[in-house]
């Protein structure tokens, strides 16, 4: 893919946190910048703003990504209003929500995930590419691994999900599509991090002890790069968590 040529990006759960920076940051590279919410239009509209602001592009597009029929809908109003679309960042998660039932993290981080790619695949010329966000403690998941108190459900469902991305490979290649995935330790100042805090403050202790947390703009950037660089397919960026890539992994 050309990364000078104007781009069409679209950022799924980005009117806040790491979204938000990487459609920044995606805007400041030139990039038509696409910025996708379920519910918080004011924060979409600010970050489309402040890519404006900066001298970029970008339109704000809501929908809730674990409905089917809203995800046909944005897929529609991208062909409709851009043509195509050249990186689909596939950042949307949750779980941790307090009214969240037992099946949502699932729909959401597993099989959201996987319509979203198949359904935005039609609109993706050769070269593009898909960036799917993940956390260690998600991507390094194994049953019975310990996680932070109520993370478990959430680690499982983002390691189905990133799998049966990795089985849609072949299907990707075959119409030159690429994949890779960004995996970060805990981000600092991230809503992730704070329902931690809440749930299990031992949990996030422990990682600030290890050393300093990566940050949002960090992450970002690499998901920034994730979105360009030359890789091959299924490639994982790693950001933070040293340790996390020195323990002994299947």
């Amino acid at each position: 893919m050309d990364s000078t040529a104007q781009r069409v990006v679209l950022v799924t759960g980005a009117s806040r946190g790491i979204g938000a920076e990487a459609a920044a940051q995606y805007g400041a590279t030139g990039a038509r910048v696409i910025v996708n919410f379920r519910e918080k239009r004011k924060r979409a509209q600010a970050v489309v703003d402040r890519i404006v602001a900066a001298g970029g592009r970008a339109s704000a597009l809501g929908a809730d990504v674990s409905d089917p029929a809203a995800v046909e809908t944005l897929a529609a109003e991208i062909e409709a209003n851009f043509g195509r679309l050249d990186v689909l960042v596939l950042n949307a998660s949750g779980g941790l929500e307090r009214d969240a039932d037992p099946g949502y993290a699932t729909r959401l981080n597993r099989d959201a995930q996987v319509n979203l790619a198949t359904t935005m695949l039609p609109l993706m010329p050769s070269g593009g590419r898909i960036v799917f966000v993940t956390s260690h403690q998600a991507h390094f998941y194994r049953a019975n691994d310990e996680v932070p108190q109520g993370y478990g459900p959430i680690a499982a469902s983002k390691r189905a999900g990133e799998d049966a991305l990795r089985a849609l490979i072949p299907e990707f290649r075959s119409r030159e599509i690429g994949f890779t995935v960004v995996s970060g330790d805990m981000i600092d100042g991230t809503i992730i991090v704070r329902l931690l805090e809440r749930r299990d403050p031992n949990s996030v202790e422990s990682r600030r002890a290890a050393g300093p947390l990566p940050t949002v703009e960090e992450f970002a950037r690499v998901i920034v790069r994730a979105g360009a660089d030359d890789v091959i397919d299924g490639h994982t960026y790693y950001v933070g968590g040293d340790d996390y890539l020195a323990l002994p992994r299947q």
